[in-house]
């Protein structure tokens, strides 16, 4: 899950960041409105968490743009206003979700995750390959009956292989799609990953290794 983080207040806009990290999901994070329509025209986001009073570009512009656009990027707006007449606007404008300041960290998580359930394509509620099957809903990976303890980008990882089980998916895509943009395009995260995900799943080739840097896992 790709997930930009539009917040000016600093402190705030790095906490979200660091928590939704350690929650698994890849995220990228700016001060900005212009930077933000930046990055949102070069880089496709599964969830846009987009605070409404920005400098540069208002955040109600971003949406209503992503709105006319038709983009599948879903809008979870956040503002310190919580008035019936705020949320209405807000909706009006595009956004899929509004949260109001102050809020719950568990409760941001659960509907960032609700809002990229419905940015994507439909998956079953078990992804499954041979023995191995992942309850995204649980964050729960089981091989063979047993749990496995996987980090967060373990899981994440695990979770794109099986979402298209037996499709070589390269390392530049796995890299977009699980970790963000402070990650190194040239770096070995992918493959350290990998090795340590076989050695959990207890076989060096259940993830295999494609020639020209693609993994896949599951029958071609």
């Amino acid at each position: 899950m790709r997930v930009l983080v539009v917040e000016d207040f600093a402190v705030l806009a790095r906490s979200i960041g660091t928590g939704l990290r350690r929650e698994g999901m890849a995220v990228d994070v700016t001060l900005d409105g212009t930077d933000a329509c930046d990055r949102l025209a070069v880089t496709r986001y599964d969830v846009v968490i987009l605070d409404r009073d920005l400098p540069g570009v208002h955040g109600d512009e971003i949406c209503r743009q992503l709105a006319g656009n038709r983009c599948e990027t879903r809008v979870l707006m956040l503002t310190a206003s919580d008035t019936v007449e705020d949320r209405v606007s807000g909706l009006g404008l595009g956004a899929d979700d509004y949260l109001p300041k102050p809020f719950a960290f568990a409760e941001l998580v659960a509907r960032v995750r609700a809002l990229a359930r419905r940015a994507a394509p439909p998956l079953p509620p078990t992804l499954v390959s041979g023995d191995i099957s992942l309850d995204p809903a649980r964050r729960a990976v089981f091989r063979a009956g047993r749990r496995l303890e996987l980090s967060p980008k373990e899981f994440a990882l695990l979770e794109c292989l099986l979402a298209t089980p037996g499709r070589v998916i390269s390392a530049e895509e796995l890299l977009e799609q699980v970790w963000d943009e402070a990650a190194d395009p040239f770096s070995s995260a992918v493959k350290h990953t990998v090795h340590r995900l076989n050695a959990k799943l207890g076989d060096p080739s259940v993830i295999e290794t494609v020639r020209e840097g693609g993994y896949r896992i599951g029958p071609p």
